[in-house]
């Protein structure tokens, strides 16, 4: 983008990303007077038209109030009144996240709205924040999938790929999606079993998944009250700490660098039938934070093989407490056909077994929260392989395979961290490096996420 300052004429240059560098030099531009917010929203607007054709992130777009809200904002900013570095960002919110004014189809065609309440504090903390939503983006239906795929509202495109359609992971889909490709400068997500931190894995961009109960999660659709949480996908991870630090108050230190951190690798589960790039860019990234000061431990934790039973059985059966059990059979064959399978695991799960699973995991959390006596934080690849064709996924071994993209994020979920994911790919495709730490540490987690991307950053 290019200010013409003798006419204060904004010359749009669609190609340039505003949040390529994050949200911090895009918010210092606004203020040095070489960019508004109004122009920012108009740029992005310009880049959904450009590439959403393609790419399909966006459920809705809300362009006009959009842009009446931009230039109110500048007005405001103008008469001095500066609301922080979040002011005038163009968002999008992930399409179970209630907008006043917008629809929430919860990535489904059967009528759910009604579920989800009212607009919630976390909406409200960024409406007040002066944030601009420039729309819904698309998400798997009910969140539920990690792949990105939905047959019933569509699929995006990972736009690392323009001749490929590959698929962006899930169920945050959409928000990584418009992340990614500049559409917006960060988009809302939330993370049950990975949901935030595959699709940021899987496009190349920042994903952080807040502990369960910091986040405000009232008018977002509940897939599980248990796992549950929420969290942005962004450029930085200093965009994260920005937004944690507006929803919950709490403000996040800076690590000057790796040194002394101690970083746990969970064998053998995490680091298994890794793709060839993931194991390559994990191995580089071990290597570097090794060099400069981190502290690499091995540790074992078998119970970690338990997630799947564990999963299977908390998440299905508190979805169709959501929805309700007529409510689910009646819409059943109007749900896509993944989802759907799924879900109806729930329909069947005893409230003895239910039980018995939930007594379980309060154990395995016990269990997990002693290993941070000897690490910081646990460290592994996010997913094990890299984005593949989502024509793949009509084969029944690459199927297989694409169940394997929440193996490594969903223990951090079952046992109550806070999570992130960051780029590691040195060339080809995306791949992501996870740091996980106990429930509650989210500040320090990001404070030694910055540490490390500063590192990465010389990959």
């Amino acid at each position: 983008m290019v200010i013409d300052q003798s006419t204060s004429v904004c010359h749009e240059d669609i190609t340039v990303d505003l949040f390529a560098n994050g949200i911090r030099p895009w918010a210092e531009s606004i203020r040095r007077g070489t960019l508004s917010f109004e122009q920012s929203v108009r740029h992005c607007l310009q880049r959904i038209d450009e590439h959403n054709p393609l790419l399909d992130a966006f459920e809705c777009v809300d362009r006009e109030r959009a842009l009446a809200t931009a230039g109110a904002l500048d007005k405001l900013l103008s008469n001095g009144t500066d609301f922080g570095l979040l002011m005038g960002l163009p968002m999008g919110v992930k399409d179970i996240i209630v907008v006043d004014g917008l629809p929430t189809r919860n990535g489904s065609n059967a009528d759910t709205e009604d579920l989800n309440g009212v607009e919630g504090a976390l909406m409200q903390r960024l409406r007040s924040a002066g944030t601009v939503t420039l729309g819904k983006t698309r998400t798997v239906e009910f969140a539920l999938g990690s792949t990105g795929v939905n047959e019933s509202r569509g699929t995006p495109w990972n736009p690392v790929d323009r001749t490929v359609h590959r698929i962006p992971g899930g169920s945050s889909s959409g928000s990584a999606v418009a992340t990614s490709s500049g559409m917006v400068g960060m988009a809302l997500g939330s993370d049950t079993g990975g949901s935030i931190r595959i699709p940021a894995c899987f496009t190349g961009i920042v994903g952080f998944k807040s502990s369960v109960g910091r986040w405000p999660l009232d008018g977002i659709f509940s897939l599980s009250p248990t796992l549950d949480s929420a969290g942005p996908l962004c450029r930085r991870v200093d965009d994260a700490a920005l937004l944690h630090t507006l929803v919950t108050g709490e403000e996040v230190g800076d690590r000057a660098d790796v040194r002394g951190l101690r970083l746990g690798i969970v064998d053998p589960v995490f680091q298994e039938d890794l793709d060839s790039q993931v194991a390559d860019d994990f191995e580089h990234a071990c290597r570097l934070l090794q060099d400069n000061g981190a502290l690499i431990v091995r540790l074992s934790f078998a119970p970690v093989q338990e997630r799947t039973a564990l999963f299977s059985t908390i998440v299905p059966a508190e979805l169709i407490s959501c929805l309700g059990p007529a409510r689910f059979l009646d819409i059943r064959d109007r749900v896509d056909s993944v989802t759907a399978a799924r879900a109806s695991v729930g329909l069947d799960t005893s409230a003895n077994a239910y039980v018995s699973a939930q007594k379980r995991r309060l154990e395995l959390v016990r269990q997990a929260r002693a290993t941070f006596s000897r690490v910081d934080a646990w460290l592994s690849p996010t997913c094990p392989f890299v984005p593949m064709p989502v024509s793949d996924l009509s084969s029944p071994a690459h199927h297989q395979r694409a169940l394997l993209a929440s193996r490594n994020a969903q223990p951090g979920n079952l046992l109550d961290m806070c999570g992130l994911s960051l780029p590691m790919q040195r060339s080809a495709l995306p791949t992501g490096l996870q740091l996980l730490m106990p429930l509650n540490q989210d500040a320090t987690l990001l404070a030694s996420g910055r540490a490390v991307e500063r590192l990465l950053d010389r990959r």
